[in-house]
């Protein structure tokens, strides 16, 4: 897939947009915004980043939010590599969590909900807004009602001020906008099993506000609520969104705007048609300081991974150069694919079913090499030196196997080291019992069941390190 690599041109904010902005309370802090002049390429000052109109509308503003901070780390994104709806995405993710269920936004929810997905069209990988945050398709999540495409986004580029600060733990890589954007495999980053069932009350509760009878949360109204109130869900806070002080916080954007202009706002930024209401209101009371949490309300805490003493890391990279692109300029591009849809896409391809068939068993092995962590470790390790015949064997299917699944241009070779490490396994396995046969390579034997643990049970060492980290969950 080729890059566009001619995107950039002169910035065209008109006295329409500059007047909008004027009203959003964007111009009130001094040197917060810079405005182009008659340059066609970015060429942002000291401190400044490169973002969009369309972008602030949707609830950014300098300082920006840690948690958007720590999204474009672990993903390997600038500000203007994400469309207008993505920001959206991450503004209403923001405003749930803070809003509505009553937590800091949360990382691991964040991975149960969302993917990433390059955006294109006609073979062209785009550079400007060429990524976009999609909902997973087995996840029930709000109707946020975004547009199809945003018209003419990219020509209304401007600078925001992004000051360093010893203060915050990282800061946003400085403006580079011919750096080739590369799929991470961060981009597909699922929730572990602990963050699943640390966060299994979140998801319950998200079923829970889109279902109530009466109650029925939306995007609209989250996307409104934020808008109404003048709050910006992306702007560095001192407080979060629970502790809304109604007009007089000191954090507002902006007084309220007229009824009038927050209607035109609404529907310029979603598909409402002007026969459509919008919602003068949310169904569910939103949390401020008029309706504190509940007490003994349990906040956890799950930030993005942050780089290690402000040094931005490379994440892992998956070449993707054949891969299909999402619809351009729009935030509601391709889905994740389940491996039993993508199984039946390739029923004519036996070696993808093959790939999918092992990725399958990696997983299995994963998770129950996993379950047998926490065991008198080092005790055991000094007493069974043998298990590193299959510790070994596990690290080497942890690379293969996510090479193979990741679709890299090595497949064959990863798939053909990783059914030399199974077999390897299954040799293993055969000498002392470890798995269960329903996760063995060979077919047959699989009445054959794992022995009890005992105290001293293999503990093993961690397998190979995943390609990002994942961010603590911690009661606050």
């Amino acid at each position: 897939m080729a890059t566009e690599d001619l995107e950039w041109e002169r910035s065209k904010i008109s006295n329409q947009d500059m007047n909008l902005l004027k009203r959003l309370g964007f111009t009130k802090k001094k040197d917060a915004l810079r405005f182009p002049h008659e340059e066609s390429y970015p060429s942002p000052p000291m401190e400044y980043r490169v973002s969009f109109v369309d972008h602030l509308i949707r609830g950014l503003s300098p300082p920006i939010h840690e948690f958007l901070r720590g999204l474009l780390f672990v993903y390997g994104l600038q500000l203007h590599q994400l469309t207008p709806n993505s920001i959206l995405h991450v503004s209403i993710f923001i405003t749930l969590c803070e809003c509505f269920l009553g937590v800091q936004p949360n990382w691991a929810l964040w991975k149960r909900i969302f993917c990433l997905r390059r955006n294109g069209s006609h073979g062209v990988a785009y550079n400007i807004g060429g990524v976009v945050i999609c909902v997973r398709s087995d996840v029930d999540y709000f109707d946020v009602k975004f547009p199809d495409s945003v018209q003419g986004w990219r020509k209304r580029w401007l600078y925001v001020h992004e000051e360093s600060s010893d203060s915050m733990e990282y800061n946003i890589a400085p403006f580079d906008g011919k750096t080739k954007i590369l799929r991470r495999r961060s981009w597909d980053a699922e929730a572990t099993e602990e963050e699943k069932l640390a966060t299994e009350a979140l998801m319950t509760r998200i079923r829970e506000l889109q279902s109530t009878r009466g109650k029925e949360l939306s995007g609209i109204q989250i996307t409104a609520y934020f808008l109404r109130i003048r709050m910006q869900p992306l702007q560095a806070r001192k407080n979060p969104l629970w502790m809304y002080a109604g007009d007089e916080d000191v954090e507002r954007l902006s007084t309220d705007l007229s009824a009038k202009d927050l209607e035109k706002l609404i529907r310029r930024i979603s598909k409402l048609s002007k026969k459509d209401t919008v919602p003068s209101s949310c169904k569910v009371k939103p949390f401020c300081s008029a309706n504190p949490l509940p007490e003994g309300h349990l906040v956890l805490s799950s930030l993005p991974p942050l780089p290690e003493g402000g040094e931005v890391e490379e994440r892992a990279v998956v070449t993707d150069d054949n891969q299909g692109a999402s619809r351009p300029e729009s935030g509601v591009g391709g889905s994740q694919k389940s491996a039993a849809s993508l199984e039946k896409e390739n029923e004519t391809e036996p070696f993808m079913k093959e790939l999918i068939r092992f990725g399958t068993q990696f997983i299995g092995y994963r998770d129950y090499a996993g379950k047998l962590e926490g065991r008198t470790h080092q005790e055991y390790e000094l007493e069974n030196p043998e298990d590193d015949e299959l510790l070994d064997a596990l690290s080497l299917l942890e690379i293969h196997g996510t090479e193979a699944r990741n679709g890299l241009a090595e497949a064959e070779a990863g798939l053909k080291a990783v059914r030399a490490i199974f077999s390897e396994l299954d040799e293993i396995n055969a000498k002392d019992l470890i798995f269960p046969g329903r996760l063995q390579n060979t077919e047959g034997e699989t009445e054959r069941r794992p022995r009890a643990p005992t105290p001293h049970g293999r503990a093993g060492r961690p397998l190979a390190a995943p390609a990002y980290e994942e961010g603590a969950l911690v009661p606050l």
